[in-house]
C-alpha cells in the first residue's frame, strides 16, 4: 500500500512540475545559438520601415499602423526616430535614446517611456522591458511591455509585444520591420 501512494505521490509531483516548468517564460539565452546574430547597432541604423497590428486581448485586430524610422549610433549612443500613422488617421512621434551596456544589454528612454527600458540581446533574439504612458480614451494608462524582436535576415525582423496592466494582458503588438536597401 505504501508503495503505491509512493508511487502516486511521485506521479503528481512529476505531473506538477512539469505544469509548472511548462508556464515558464523564454528568455533571450534560449536564442543565444539561433542565426542570424542580431547586432542592434548595425539592424537600427538607417531607414526602417515597420507594419504593424495592435490586436486585443480576444486577438481581434484593433488597430492597424505603419512607421518609418531615422537610426543612427554614435559609438554606443543610438537614437530611434519613430514616425507612426494609424489606420484612424493619427500619427505619433516617439523617439528613443539607446545606450548599449555592453554583452547584449542596452537601455533606453523615450518621451512616452516611463522610466527607463531595459533590453538583452543573445542570438536572433533582442528582449525589450518597459512601462509605456499610453492614452486611451481621455486618461493615461502605465501599461507593461514585454517586447521580443526576432531578426529574420539582413533586412526583416518581426517583432511582437504582449502588454499588461497589474498582470492583465492587455493585448499584443506585431510588427514586422524592413530595412531600406
Amino acid at each position: 500500500m505504501n508503495r503505491r501512494m509512493l508511487l502516486a505521490t511521485g506521479i503528481a509531483s512529476s505531473v506538477g512540475a512539469a505544469t509548472l516548468s511548462g508556464c515558464a517564460s523564454p528568455t533571450v539565452d534560449d536564442y543565444a545559438a539561433e542565426k542570424p546574430v542580431l547586432d542592434l547597432k548595425t539592424y537600427f541604423n538607417g531607414m526602417i520601415d515597420a507594419w504593424g497590428v495592435f490586436t486585443d486581448r480576444n486577438g481581434k485586430v484593433v488597430k492597424r499602423f505603419t512607421v518609418e524610422m531615422k537610426c543612427t549610433w554614435q559609438g554606443k549612443q543610438g537614437t530611434l526616430d519613430e514616425d507612426f500613422v494609424y489606420s484612424d488617421g493619427t500619427q505619433e512621434k516617439r523617439i528613443w535614446q539607446m545606450t548599449d551596456l555592453g554583452n547584449g544589454a542596452y537601455s533606453g528612454t523615450a518621451g512616452d517611456v516611463v522610466g527607463v527600458a531595459q533590453g538583452q540581446a543573445r542570438g536572433n533574439a533582442f528582449n525589450w522591458r518597459y512601462t509605456l504612458a499610453l492614452p486611451v480614451e481621455g486618461t493615461v494608462l502605465n501599461v507593461q511591455m514585454d517586447d521580443w524582436m526576432y531578426l529574420m535576415n539582413d533586412r526583416v525582423m518581426l517583432n511582437k509585444t504582449r502588454m499588461t496592466k497589474l498582470g492583465i494582458h492587455l493585448g499584443d503588438v506585431t510588427l514586422s520591420f524592413t530595412r531600406r536597401a
